[in-house]
């Protein structure tokens, strides 16, 4: 077991606004893990295997370079909604493009669809922070924590390491009977400074660190409510530290939504100790994710490809057009406002307006508003494939449009 138990009692609390049951006192034992920083991992040779396999597809998701940074936006958004369903906050593609358009020009937003926007900031965060710190520290976890839990409807515990015990499961007063009970809130704040520590290790192959890191984050659950996004964040810190992934988010939660019994399985095996158990889950979800992913780059890509092909076939814009830039800017903002299309492209207004008016004529662009003000339009057929990548489906062969 990579840890122990600590038995405790859970006062009786006669005040408590509960059935009788559960005011009574009763015991429990939390979960206190070791020390992460300097473990041993011992792989065997299929293992390893597993391991090389997985970082070689992750690297070759990495190698389009800077030109395809709008894709890069995309998978990035993917992973983040897709952390979020594992929470099971759940929203409709078309409702979240067009929630974020909204948001851009302070329209009207659904709470959930703020919330899940906040993981996309969170994991955005996450990743400048590795590479922008050279040692990473508890704050920087808190900082994730307080951008992710930004929007929620208990915002009032963003970026608050707890002071009291949580668990997992069972009833809401105590957790007498939970399905697993986190450390003790003394042991949090060591437990943070040791995942920190292995974190800035470099001793282990990057996805096993990153398997590793966040089982052992998911274990100290060192906060009232958000660890499984902010852990799944801490996935791509170290993925991106490590440079596995210098490029790309590889969408691994698409995997664990897909299969939520199978990586809560895999979290429990790792605290019985059984971590090897846990790393092929996890090398295989991200094996899938990467595979997964290139198929939808490649045929996003394509369906890139198929628009120009739209805006040629009219009259065709000049080789500098603002709409060609738009064009390569679409996979990033599958809905897209006019403000947007400036601050992506860096072309002036007039232009703008003038390529969205070209672009929605050539059916690259479908108008989601009338009005001159608060426009926005739709990517034709790019939706589409986003929620089929969310699903954790393969593309399909046929170009949408």
């Amino acid at each position: 077991m990579r840890g122990h138990f600590v038995s405790l009692t859970w006062e009786h609390d006669p005040t408590l606004y509960a059935p009788a049951r559960y005011r009574r006192a009763c015991k429990y034992d939390a979960f206190v893990p070791l020390p992460l920083a300097g473990a041993d991992l011992n792989c065997d040779a299929q293992l390893t295997g597993l391991l090389s396999d997985a970082e070689r597809a992750l690297q070759h998701l990495g190698s389009g370079g800077e030109s395809l940074a709008p894709l890069a936006r995309l998978l990035l958004r993917t992973e983040s909604i897709a952390s979020s369903k594992v929470e099971g906050l759940h929203v409709d593609v078309r409702e979240l493009a067009r929630g974020e358009a909204r948001a851009d020009t302070t329209g009207k937003v659904s709470p959930t669809t703020l919330e899940v926007l906040a993981n996309i900031d969170a994991m955005e965060l996450a990743i400048h922070e590795a590479t922008a710190t050279r040692r990473f520290t508890p704050e920087q976890i808190v900082s994730i924590h307080r951008l992710l839990m930004a929007g929620a409807p208990n915002a009032h515990v963003a970026g608050r390491v707890r002071t009291g015990q949580n668990w997992i499961g069972g009833n809401d007063y105590n957790p007498c009977g939970a399905d697993f009970v986190p450390p003790p809130p003394e042991h949090v704040a060591p437990l943070l400074d040791d995942l920190c520590e292995a974190i800035n290790d470099e001793s282990l192959a990057p996805l096993a660190q990153a398997a590793l890191v966040h089982a052992q984050f998911e274990t100290i659950h060192p906060f009232d409510d958000g660890n499984g996004r902010t852990g799944r964040a801490l996935i791509h810190v170290v993925l991106r530290r490590r440079g596995l992934t210098p490029s790309f988010v590889p969408p691994i939660s698409v995997e664990f939504a897909r299969a939520r019994d199978r990586y809560i399985s895999g979290l429990t095996a790792y605290r019985r100790g059984d971590v090897a158990a846990w790393l092929e889950h996890f090398v295989g979800a991200a094996a899938r994710a990467a595979h997964l992913a290139d198929a939808y780059l490649g045929a996003v890509a394509s369906l890139r490809e198929e628009w120009r092909t739209r805006l040629a076939g009219g009259p065709s814009p000049r080789s500098d057009a603002a709409a060609w830039a738009v064009i390569d800017v679409l996979p990033a903002h599958p809905v897209i406002t006019a403000a947007v299309a400036c601050a992506a492209t860096g072309r002036a207004k007039a232009a703008v307006h003038m390529a969205l008016d070209q672009l929605a004529e050539a059916d690259v662009l479908v108008p989601l508003s009338g009005g001159r003000r608060n426009r926005s339009w739709e990517a034709a057929g790019l939706l589409d494939l986003i929620a089929e990548l969310e699903a954790g489906q393969n593309p399909g062969r046929a170009v949408r449009g």
